[in-house]
């Protein structure tokens, strides 16, 4: 079995902590807007769908979308 890198072992640490549990429970969607606003697409759950992620474009357009384990987006279908 692998053994995780320190940089593996921190993220898992960070994921874990009180710290991303707040961040988490706080977030007001200014980072998600400043994506949108560069022109880049974010990502996001949504329990409505549970098949996948959402991704949400620039221009409002929104796609559900499965990301394999090597990182490929598929898109499943438009939403």
């Amino acid at each position: 079995m692998p053994t995780a890198t320190p940089s593996q072992r921190q993220a898992e640490s960070f994921l874990a902590s009180p710290e991303f549990e707040r961040a988490m429970t706080s977030d007001d969607g200014q980072a998600a807007q400043q994506h949108l606003d560069a022109g880049r697409p974010i990502y996001y759950g949504d329990a409505r769908f549970p098949e996948g992620l959402v991704k949400k474009y620039p221009d409002g357009r929104k796609q559900l979308v499965s990301v394999s384990a090597n990182g490929e987006v598929s898109v499943i279908r438009d939403i």
